[in-house]
């Protein structure tokens, strides 16, 4: 009688709280890459239109209303 029994690496030791949370130094949230707006200097994300004046490459893509 065989069994189709696979074994799998054990752990010789437990991983300490110190070296598991060393190991995860690196994982951390990055800042999204934002430039300004060369006609307005708003903060806008890279390659898009500007919400604020409405252009893109220097060049007006969409209309912007003026409320005031």
């Amino acid at each position: 009688m065989k069994l189709d029994i696979q074994r799998f690496a054990v752990p010789f030791r437990k991983t300490s709280k110190t070296r598991k949370r060393m190991r995860r130094t690196h994982y951390k949230i990055s800042e999204a890459g934002t430039t300004k707006c060369p006609k307005c200097g708003s903060v806008i994300k890279p390659h898009r239109v500007c919400p604020e004046c409405g252009t893109y490459k220097n060049k007006e893509v969409k209309k912007i209303e003026e409320t005031a």
